[in-house]
């Protein structure tokens, strides 16, 4: 099993939304009975088969580097967070479904990981102020995993999704929402076990089986985030 072919996929988002019991529930399909704040980042392993039940099947080990830090915390750590960012081949970017401004911060995170050279100080919002178009065009898998499901209640469950469905759409990227704490959410065959394996293939198709992989370490120099202005709601 040492031999396996292996990817990198950074989990990012702000603390406290579940990052940790995620990577756990993925990893382990276990519940993460007791978890605390990452300093740092914490590693976890999946054992992924690539496009399982067809003549291509074959075993990778999917990395999932889970980063600790407050999108508002000083330029030191933000410096030290940018080691984490090398080599990247895949996102997975994670928000408290009751918290909004989780979900703002995203596009504040994807920067940071993307274009680290030349982050910005605040937060973009989902108001058009930005080119969608880079996302569309970043090599770089992602996937968006909202946490915290089982807390919404009932007649505000439409309104977050609506949400989410804007925020799935800016990002290019397929939504799982969740509640960690409950391994059913993964079960097999379910339809977010079916996406997070289809995420988890294309990171593997697009680092081991497109031409120039090697370029997958976020947008190109043309390619780098523009905007109008950044702010807060």
């Amino acid at each position: 099993m040492a031999s396996l072919d292996r990817v990198k996929v950074l989990v990012l988002g702000d603390s406290g939304v579940g990052k940790s019991s995620l990577v756990h529930l993925i990893c382990q399909n276990q519940v993460f009975g007791n978890p605390s704040w990452t300093v740092g980042c914490s590693v976890d392993v999946r054992v992924q088969d690539y496009k399982e039940g067809t003549p291509e099947e074959k075993t990778f080990y999917i990395e999932l580097w889970d980063i600790g830090g407050s999108v508002g915390s000083a330029s030191s750590v933000k410096s030290t967070r940018a080691v984490f960012y090398n080599s990247v081949n895949g996102i997975i970017l994670v928000h408290d479904l009751t918290n909004k401004k989780s979900s703002q911060n995203l596009y504040r995170w994807s920067m940071e990981a993307l274009n680290k050279d030349s982050s910005p100080t605040g937060v973009i919002v989902s108001n058009g102020e930005y080119d969608r178009e880079q996302f569309v065009e970043n090599a770089v898998p992602l996937l968006l995993i909202g946490t915290k499901f089982d807390q919404i209640p009932e007649n505000k469950r439409s309104e977050v999704l609506t949400r989410t469905a804007f925020l799935s759409e800016d990002f290019n990227a397929e939504e799982i929402n969740l509640d960690c704490t409950n391994p059913r959410y993964f079960a097999a065959g379910t339809s977010n076990a079916v996406k997070l394996s289809r995420f988890f293939d294309k990171v593997i198709e697009k680092r081991y089986f497109t031409r120039d992989s090697s370029q997958m370490t976020g947008f190109t120099d043309r390619k780098r985030f523009s905007f109008k202005s950044l702010h807060y709601d």
